[in-house]
């Protein structure tokens, strides 16, 4: 594919997120799909996964603990079969009230179309302290 197809098939799954669209989310990755969030355990979603299963459990993960979720991105960079993105994530911890606010920078692969591996930058200090309750942020 080309560099111009390749950014216009990470809109696309950009925009089927925004519409809680899982159906084009996982139809837009290969089966054997790395996706990867580095942080700490304390958030639900972070780690290393492997294959549409898994990687549907990182979305789960976010709906189930998160509310209010805006992901704005505003600058993709094309190259051979890599797309680089940046960008903003914002929303709210459901357990703790907490407000997450971060710069996100997400790297993607493609592989016949499809993504085939995702790594996700974000503030991931900030996210663990919007995880961790009031009574643990105090020890």
């Amino acid at each position: 594919m080309s560099e111009q197809q390749n950014t216009t098939l990470i809109q696309r799954l950009y925009d089927a997120f925004r519409q809680g669209d899982m159906k084009t989310i996982l139809g837009t990755l290969t089966d054997d799909v790395e996706w990867t969030m580095e942080g700490p355990a304390i958030i639900p979603y972070a780690g290393k996964r492997k294959g549409i299963a898994q990687t549907t459990q990182f979305f789960e993960a976010l709906g189930a603990t998160q509310t209010d979720q805006k992901l704005t991105v505003d600058t993709f960079v094309a190259q051979g079969d890599q797309v680089a993105t940046f960008g903003r994530y914002s929303a709210t911890v459901k357990a703790t009230g907490k407000k997450i606010d971060s710069p996100v920078a997400h790297c993607f692969t493609i592989r016949g179309g499809k993504v085939s591996r995702f790594v996700d930058v974000v503030d991931a200090g900030a996210m663990a302290d919007a995880y961790r309750s009031a009574s643990a942020a105090g020890r």
